[in-house]
C-alpha cells in the first residue's frame, strides 16, 4: 500500500514537472507573460544568464585589453566611484580611462576634421521639459566641436509654450504615447502623430545661419505626401523608421501638412550639415521602463535612420513618489530587459546613466532629501555597473544631500518651491557641470599617433 502512495506521489511530481517544462518552454517561444513564470522559468532562468554574459562580453572592455595608446594595462574596478560628483565613470580605476570611450574619439574626428554629425539622444523626464539643462547642453558642445541646431521636435507638443529654443505650433493630429494602453512603437520621444494634421515649426537657437537641414522623420508609408511649405513633396522612405530631407537653405521657420491619414509621423529636425545635434526626449512622470513598449527591431530602425552617437539616460526622481519607500529592487527587474535592448540596438554608441537628481519630502515638519534616495542611485549605479555602462551621479554633483532644499530657498533661488524640479538657472547649472565632465572624460582619450586636444 504504501510502495502504491510513493508511485503516485512521484508521477504527480514528475507530470507537474513535465506540464511546467512545456509551459516555460511555449513561454520562452512565444514571450508569453505570466507571473508564474516571471519568478520562475526553467528556460528563461537559462537563457537570461546567457543573454547577460554575451551583453556583458560586447559591452565590457577587457580590463587586460591595450589601451588607446595600444599598450597593456591591468584596469581595477570600484563600485564605489559613483558616489563622486561631477565624474563621469565606468567604475575603472585610473586618471587616464575613458569612461565614454567611443564617444571620445566620435569628438576627436570631428574636432580634427570639422566634418561628420555627432548625435545625441538625451532621454529624460520633467527635469528636461521645454529644453532644460538640453539647451545648455548642447550650446555649450556645438560651441566646442562645431554644430548648430535644435534638432529633434516633436509633430505636436503640450509644452512647446514655454520652451525657449524652438515653436511648435500644430493641430489635427491623432496621438499616441506611451501612457495610452495596449500602444507600441511609438518613435523614442515617447509619442506617435497620424492624421491629416498640420504644423508650424521654428528653430530660435540660431538666427541666420548659412545652411540648415531640414528633416522629417516618420514611418512606414504607401505612397504618402506631405505639403512643405506650400510644395507636395512625395514621402520616399518604407522603412519602419525614415528620415528625409525636406530642405536644405538658411531658413529657421516651416509649414507642414500632412496628406495621408495612416502614415504615423514622429517628428521634425532642424541641423547643421556638420558638428554637435542634441536630441531632447522629455516624457512627463515617467522612469525608463517605458521603452519596453518599443521592441528592438524599431530601436534598430531609429539607428538605422539617425545613428547616435551617445544615448543619455536621466531617470528617477518618479520613482520617488512615496517619502517612505527604500526598496528598489523592482526597478532593477523592470529596467533590466530595457537596458539589454538599447545595448543590443545601438552596438556602436556608448550609453550613460545620469541618476535621479535631489528631491525632498516633508519629514516632521520639514523638507529634508526623501529617504529612499540613497538607495536608489545605488540601485541605478548597480544597473550602469552590471551592464557595463558609464554613470553620473547628479544628486552629489548638485550638492548632495537637501541640496534642492537649498536650491529652493537660497536668493536667486535654483529650484522651485515642489522640492523635485530645477528652475531653469538651475537646470544650467547642472548642464555645465554635465558638460565639464563629459569634457573631462575626452581629454583622456589619446590618439594612436596624436596627442588629445
Amino acid at each position: 500500500m504504501n510502495n502504491n502512495r510513493n508511485w503516485r506521489v512521484v508521477s504527480l511530481i514528475s507530470i507537474s514537472f513535465f506540464i511546467y517544462l512545456i509551459f516555460s518552454i511555449l513561454s520562452f517561444a512565444f514571450d508569453i507573460k505570466w507571473e508564474p513564470f516571471e519568478k520562475v522559468n526553467l528556460i528563461t532562468d537559462v537563457f537570461d544568464k546567457e543573454k547577460k554574459s554575451q551583453l556583458a562580453q560586447n559591452n565590457n572592455t577587457d580590463i587586460n585589453s591595450p589601451n588607446q595608446n595600444g599598450t597593456s594595462q591591468n584596469l581595477i574596478q570600484d563600485f564605489e566611484l559613483y558616489k563622486k560628483p561631477q565624474f563621469i565613470t565606468n567604475f575603472y580605476k585610473g586618471d587616464s580611462v575613458n569612461a565614454l570611450a567611443k564617444f571620445a574619439e566620435k569628438l576627436h574626428q570631428l574636432k580634427s576634421t570639422k566634418k561628420g554629425k555627432i548625435r545625441i539622444a538625451y532621454f529624460g523626464d520633467s527635469m528636461i521639459e521645454g529644453d532644460l539643462l538640453t539647451q545648455t547642453l548642447r550650446k555649450l558642445l556645438q560651441k566646442e566641436f562645431g554644430g548648430y541646431g535644435v534638432g529633434f521636435l516633436p509633430i505636436h507638443s503640450k509644452v512647446a509654450g514655454f520652451r525657449q529654443t524652438a515653436s511648435v505650433q500644430s493641430s489635427g493630429w491623432e496621438t499616441i504615447n506611451f501612457m495610452d494602453k495596449g500602444a507600441k512603437n511609438m518613435y523614442i520621444s515617447g509619442f506617435s502623430f497620424s492624421g491629416f494634421g498640420n504644423g508650424t515649426f521654428t528653430d530660435k537657437t540660431i538666427t541666420a545661419p548659412p545652411t540648415l537641414e531640414k528633416f522629417l522623420i516618420y514611418g512606414k508609408n504607401n505612397g504618402g505626401s506631405v505639403d512643405f511649405d506650400g510644395n507636395s513633396i512625395p514621402l520616399e522612405g518604407n522603412e519602419l523608421v525614415n528620415a528625409q530631407l525636406l530642405s536644405k537653405n538658411n531658413a529657421t521657420t516651416f509649414k507642414l501638412k500632412s496628406n495621408s491619414g495612416n502614415i504615423p509621423f514622429y517628428g521634425v529636425s532642424f541641423e547643421s550639415e556638420n558638428g554637435i545635434i542634441l536630441d531632447n526626449f522629455s516624457f512627463r512622470g515617467i522612469t525608463g521602463v517605458e521603452f519596453r513598449k518599443i521592441d528592438e527591431d524599431f530601436l534598430k530602425a531609429v539607428q538605422k535612420a539617425n545613428h547616435y552617437d551617445l544615448i543619455v539616460m536621466q531617470y528617477g526622481v518618479n520613482l520617488l513618489f512615496r517619502p517612505n519607500d527604500t526598496d528598489y529592487s523592482y526597478y532593477t527587474k523592470n529596467m533590466t530587459p530595457v537596458l539589454e535592448k538599447f545595448i543590443t540596438s545601438f552596438p556602436n554608441t556608448d550609453i550613460l546613466l545620469v541618476s535621479s537628481a535631489d528631491r525632498a519630502f516633508r519629514y516632521n515638519g520639514e523638507y529634508q532629501t526623501a529617504k529612499g534616495l540613497p538607495n536608489l542611485l545605488e540601485t541605478q549605479a548597480r544597473l550602469a555597473y552590471d551592464h557595463h555602462l558609464a554613470f553620473f551621479n547628479l544628486f552629489q554633483t548638485m550638492g548632495g544631500e537637501n541640496s534642492i532644499v537649498n536650491w529652493a530657498n537660497q536668493k536667486p533661488a535654483l529650484a522651485n518651491k515642489d522640492y523635485v524640479h530645477p528652475n531653469a538657472k538651475g537646470a544650467d547649472i547642472l548642464a555645465e557641470k554635465l558638460f565639464h565632465a563629459i569634457m573631462n572624460d575626452y581629454h583622456n582619450y589619446k590618439p594612436k599617433t596624436e596627442t588629445a586636444e
